[in-house]
């Protein structure tokens, strides 16, 4: 009987709306950032990094690119004969057919993947964060504590408390109560939506569970695990970590990789992030570009200049272009003499001529001023923009355009531009 004394359960199955354009034909895990990496490598890298070789990824929304990715595993040496890592998307079942409807439905719909391990703790993560943790360290307070259950935590600003699951300990870290998402917070522990559950626990709190419709960790489990007397703790976690689930978080995540000395460090050898990079051709910079405080990824061809931002790889940037304080994902394709200024510009984008980015005035978008904000301009993977033509701040744009779709050439401050098919 094979038997594993933890194994990861690992959330990739998420839309992230509020990254707008940038998810609309990729789940939030799978989005590019630093450069070279996806969301997702962090929490796989953890695992490897903690010692941890088995790990379920529930897939759900736009799997395809998550899929390809990670493959069999092999960049995070998780190709293996016992465990590894296993993609579990939803199935059809004999009786009926059922998308994953909560982050804990998730989990309960794979009991059978989880029991094939016979594991003494589960270790419950979200895709969708960029931090550095030894999952090691959590287990060992988890058993120091005799708890059945270990929630990592992080004091954040008590004014910005109210938009997490908070905690409240006594000086033993034993959870006294737990509020999700509560109007007048009375603690700043934060829940981080990464879990500890000794498996009987577990597999017990999902099956009585089993008929809550939406179910989840933090509005429901969580509580049920508390209502039962279990043995709750917090363990505190002080790193760097960061939700990069708003433009403008994902954005500033980004920027905070270029400082001289970044908080979040890519280039520890201890604690390496892995990657699915496939063999890519060193970058170019021409003898006339120019480069300043940037990240430039192999297989760049840089003619223009570039300024305070992020290249992946395979991009070009023609001459005469001149790019500052923007993310660039791989394949993107500059035209000549174009200027760019705090764009997010995502996969396999192509931009004419003479194309100016970012100028203009602050204008909130009239469409999702909560989406696209702080002066970013942000464009959809595959987008086509044609030549001379100018585009405001608060922007969103998606799809093949032509000279037809901009009024004098101009997409004004605001302004949303998605092709229909293409949202």
């Amino acid at each position: 009987m094979i038997k594993k004394e933890m194994i990861a359960m690992l959330l990739a199955g998420g839309q992230g709306s509020r990254l707008g354009v940038l998810t609309a034909k990729v789940a939030k895990p799978a989005v590019a950032f630093g450069g070279k990496y996806r969301i997702i490598d962090f929490p796989l890298s953890n695992c490897i990094n903690s010692g941890i070789d088995t790990v379920g990824v529930l897939t759900q929304y736009q799997p395809l690119r998550l899929n390809t990715h990670i493959g069999i595993g092999i960049p995070w040496d998780l190709d293996r004969n016992v465990g590894g890592v296993t993609v579990l998307p939803p199935y059809e079942k004999s009786t009926s057919s059922e998308w994953y409807t909560g982050t804990a439905n998730a989990i309960y719909q794979n009991l059978d993947y989880m029991e094939t391990y016979n594991p003494d703790y589960v270790l419950i993560l979200s895709g969708d964060h960029i931090y550095k943790m030894d999952y090691e360290v959590m287990l060992d307070f988890h058993k120091e504590n005799h708890a059945d259950v270990t929630i990592a935590a992080m004091p954040v600003p008590i004014e910005e408390a109210s938009r997490f699951g908070i905690v409240i300990t006594d000086n033993d870290r034993k959870i006294e109560e737990f509020e999700e998402k509560p109007k007048k917070p009375r603690s700043n522990l934060a829940s981080m939506g990464i879990y500890i559950f000794s498996w009987p626990v577990l597999r017990d709190a999902l099956k009585d569970l089993s008929s809550q419709p939406n179910c989840d960790f933090g509005k429901h489990i969580i509580p049920y695990c508390h209502s039962k007397n279990k043995r709750l703790f917090a363990y505190e976690y002080n790193g760097y970590w960061k939700d990069v689930g708003t433009l403008s978080s994902y954005w500033e995540a980004n920027m905070e990789l270029i400082d001289i000395i970044p908080e979040f460090n890519l280039y520890e050898e201890f604690w390496k992030i892995y990657t699915n990079s496939g063999s890519l051709p060193p970058q170019y910079v021409s003898a006339q570009s120019v480069v300043e405080k940037s990240i430039i990824c192999n297989g760049a061809d840089i003619y223009g200049e570039v300024y305070n931002s992020i290249i992946g790889s395979g991009v070009t940037v023609g001459k005469g272009t001149v790019i500052r304080n923007s993310i660039v994902m791989s394949d993107t394709k500059f035209g000549e003499n174009c200027v760019i200024e705090k764009a997010i510009i995502a996969e396999d984008v192509v931009i004419g001529d003479r194309v100016t980015i970012g100028i203009g005035s602050d204008t909130p978008n009239k469409m999702r001023p909560d989406i696209y904000n702080a002066e970013i301009v942000t464009i959809g993977e595959k987008t086509v923009i044609p030549p001379d033509i100018q585009i405001g701040k608060n922007t969103a744009l998606s799809g093949v355009t032509s000279r037809e779709d901009y009024e004098d050439g101009v997409l004004e401050s605001g302004e949303t531009l998605i092709k229909a098919g293409d949202m």
